[in-house]
């Protein structure tokens, strides 16, 4: 069957239009990404792997290899990045791992640090704040270490260390620094600061005309332009990120939510997504799927591709990379199991944004009291993240507390571009 883009937006919108009163904007153009969709979708993998095996090639032939591990390691992870396959991932972490048994000390430093990297993107934070504090109490690039562990840092909810390193790098003609201070003001809710800061980090991407810098920055702050409501500047930053990278599987997701959750266009987001899963098969695509099937009305898809979901995220391989997923989702079919994850989380990192998760199994347990506790004790007023609000609402509103939801209503309501049509609708009837 050929496809006609821009008659099925038109097509959705219509129908759309004849079912409610709200007042969409719109703002994509099939024309603006048609492009990248058909474009070689493997460009990034296949130079990973040209990389990967013109490494192996040469460790093969080494009989120390000490200056090919990191270089393959780091092939390995850029595979892992372009298809979702987490075995590539793992790959890594040994490459690294013998790295360091056998570098000199001035060369382990660095691999402590690429490991600790690979150590994050696996979710095992404390693995990685442990090798980061060991590597910098000793001798070490201070500097380049001190980055790390903020980043280590504020994965694991030890906001005052972070903020300590943070000081330490105050320099806001450094790159590093100001994505760091972006985040810092993000996570206190500061966002018009946040954007401030990785505004500042773009012209310097720009000024170097640094491929990777521009790619990163263009999608992150894409990501924050959406979270504040301006849908236009994040669409044009997802499509510079794509002029730049044309398989970049991160901005054409961003595309297809601000096609879903700002113009309710589910028929065009699912052909995105659909585009995605053929090259980039990760869990989290299955769950968009099925968020766009249940907005839709359509029960038994939204089912479907949840179960799918939750036997990717559950493989083994993956590890707690998906937990938080997992515990949104079994919360309704297996709130007992969704509790014992989250309770692995907490121990995993202890922040605000793990205790709301535990609250929100907590309360699908029947157990109100507990949740009520732990959202006052550990999420109340220490943070602004959307779903922690949402579920500190529900709790509230199981306790019979309507004061403190309506103290959060109108957070939660400029939040709902992030939440999604469906969650928002729910913001409303709270």
């Amino acid at each position: 069957m050929k496809y006609y883009p821009a008659l099925l937006i038109a097509l959705s919108a219509f129908v759309f239009s004849c079912t409610t009163k709200e007042e969409i904007t719109i703002v994509t153009n099939t024309d603006d990404y048609e492009k990248y969709l058909e474009a070689d979708q493997d460009a990034t993998l296949k130079s990973a792997i040209a990389e990967r095996d013109f490494w192996s090639k040469r460790l093969d032939v080494d009989s120390t290899g000490i200056g090919d591990l990191g270089p393959l390691a780091g092939a390995y992870t850029r595979i892992f990045e372009a298809n979702g396959e987490v075995s590539n991932l793992k790959n890594a972490e040994i490459l690294y791992k013998k790295a360091i048994s056998v570098a000199s000390p001035s060369l382990k430093d660095a691999y402590i640090r690429s490991l600790s990297h690979n150590y994050i993107s696996q979710h095992k934070f404390k693995e990685a704040n442990n090798l980061l504090e060991e590597s910098y109490s000793g001798s070490s690039n201070k500097h380049a270490t001190e980055l790390m562990l903020f980043d280590s840092y504020m994965e694991t909810g030890e906001y005052k260390k972070a903020k300590t390193i943070l000081e330490k790098l105050k320099n806001e003609s450094d790159y590093n620094y100001l994505i760091r201070v972006s985040k810092w003001s993000d996570h206190n809710g500061d966002l018009a600061a946040a954007i401030r800061y990785l505004e500042k980090a773009r012209d310097i991407a720009e000024s170097r005309n640094s491929k990777p810098l521009k790619i990163w920055t263009y999608s992150n702050i894409a990501d924050y332009y959406g979270h504040d409501g301006n849908i236009k500047a994040s669409y044009n930053h997802f499509l510079k990120t794509l002029a730049l990278q044309p398989d970049n599987a991160y901005a054409k997701k961003g595309i297809a939510w601000i096609l879903y959750s700002s113009e309710r266009n589910t028929l065009e987001a699912n052909r995105i997504v659909d585009s995605l899963i053929v090259h980039h098969d990760i869990p989290d695509y299955y769950l968009l799927k099925s968020e766009f099937a249940e907005y839709d009305g359509d029960e038994v898809s939204a089912n479907t591709y949840k179960e799918k979901f939750i036997a990717k995220a559950e493989n083994p391989a993956y590890g707690g990379m998906y937990n938080a997923y997992l515990i949104e989702v079994l919360a309704e079919s297996n709130p007992e199991k969704a509790l014992n994850i989250a309770k692995q989380e907490i121990e995993n990192r202890a922040t605000p944004e793990t205790y709301h998760l535990l609250a929100f199994a907590q309360l699908k347990n029947g157990m109100k009291d507990e949740a009520l506790h732990t959202i006052e004790s550990n999420v109340e007023g220490k943070t602004s993240e959307p779903m922690a609000l949402l579920h500190s609402a529900q709790v509230y509103k199981a306790n019979g507390l309507s004061d403190k939801v309506g103290l959060i209503k109108e957070d939660l309501l400029e939040a709902t571009y992030e939440l999604g049509p469906l969650l928002a609708a729910e913001v409303k009837s709270l």
